[in-house]
């Protein structure tokens, strides 16, 4: 599997936390994987696990560079890209910001529309200024 197929497990699992805030992610991941949806790979758990273990930090990362938007208003697609995207940035350490802010685009690009991306983009490129 490469990264980018780990990334987009990752954000179907981000963005299903997106509809069930009171379960963790580590619950997702275990309902799916004994349900036989998907089996996580190395690099995805890595993400995941950031994420999970830094998501108040990660949300406020998203509120401060979201200009006029919470993060209870963001679709939920562009939430779960940018909880991916920010969580690997800023606590995944092999991985280059210009390389997370790329393959979020791209995520975007696939599951959301062209302006979503593009205002994906706009964040995770303050966003990459601050690190």
């Amino acid at each position: 599997m490469t990264r980018r197929e780990a990334r987009e497990q990752a954000f179907l699992v981000l963005f299903e936390k997106t509809f069930f805030e009171d379960v963790s992610i580590s619950e997702i991941v275990s309902d799916a994987e004994e349900a036989e949806l998907i089996k996580i790979n190395t690099f995805a758990d890595v993400i995941l696990k950031a994420v999970e273990n830094n998501i108040e930090a990660i949300d406020s990362v998203i509120v401060e560079n979201a200009k006029g938007w919470s993060v209870s208003r963001l679709p939920k697609v562009s939430l779960a890209v940018l909880r991916l995207a920010i969580g690997e940035m800023k606590f995944v350490d092999d991985v280059p910001a210009g390389v997370s802010v790329n393959e979020a685009v791209e995520l975007m690009k696939k599951y959301g529309t062209d302006a979503d991306a593009s205002y994906v983009n706009g964040v995770l490129g303050a966003v990459a200024k601050t690190l």
